[in-house]
């Protein structure tokens, strides 16, 4: 364990003296992820951080994070503290504008560093930014969410973004946050599935 120890706080600080696209100048903090890096069964990758994330060095802890815990915790009764959080990118857009593909593949060697060390059983991409990176479809969240897929024999998950949910107070049958409880219970059975 204390070969992945050193070799995690080697990766973290690459990441954070990181100065491979334009984004390091306009960070207030790198957002490496937080998480277990011992026996990570699930890892959750999202899409880039937001203002709060920026702030504080640490992912989803803004609006989004909040609800995001909250569907964790209550829709597949997973404490957010077993699952380790990350994003596509690790330096917040400015105005929080979707990632640009260069700074997706400025930042494409992290993330998969950090899935190698961790080794996590189940990847969840929460939106289509994280999906597409990973998957590389060119299909839409809305399509892509729900299904179960093998990404280097891992299995993947892709679920809607906080954020989307958020922005659609909607909570009727068939409605994207009526799916996202489907989802998050699927994800659930699957982490009793494969402990």
């Amino acid at each position: 364990m204390i070969e992945i120890n050193s070799a995690w706080q080697e990766l973290k600080k690459q990441i954070e003296n990181c100065r491979k696209c334009g984004l390091c100048e306009t960070r207030h903090n790198v957002v490496p992820g937080e998480g277990p890096i011992e026996k990570c069964s699930v890892m959750i990758v999202g899409e880039a951080p937001g203002e709060d994330e920026d702030l504080s060095g640490r992912p989803f802890v803004g609006q989004a994070g909040q609800l995001l815990t909250l569907i964790l915790e209550n829709g597949g009764k997973i404490s957010r503290g077993s699952v380790y959080i990350t994003n596509t990118i690790k330096c917040r857009p400015p105005e929080n504008r979707n990632p640009a593909l260069n700074e997706i593949m400025a930042c494409r060697d992290f993330l998969e560093a950090q899935m190698l060390l961790l080794s996590p059983k189940i990847v969840v991409t929460l939106g289509g930014v994280a999906t597409k990176a990973l998957l590389g479809s060119t299909k839409g969240i809305t399509a892509l969410r729900g299904q179960w897929f093998d990404w280097r024999g891992i299995k993947l998950l892709p679920m809607f973004h906080p954020s989307y949910l958020l922005r659609d107070p909607s909570r009727k049958k068939g409605s994207p946050k009526d799916l996202t409880w489907d989802d998050v219970r699927a994800l659930k059975a699957k982490i009793d599935e494969l402990s």
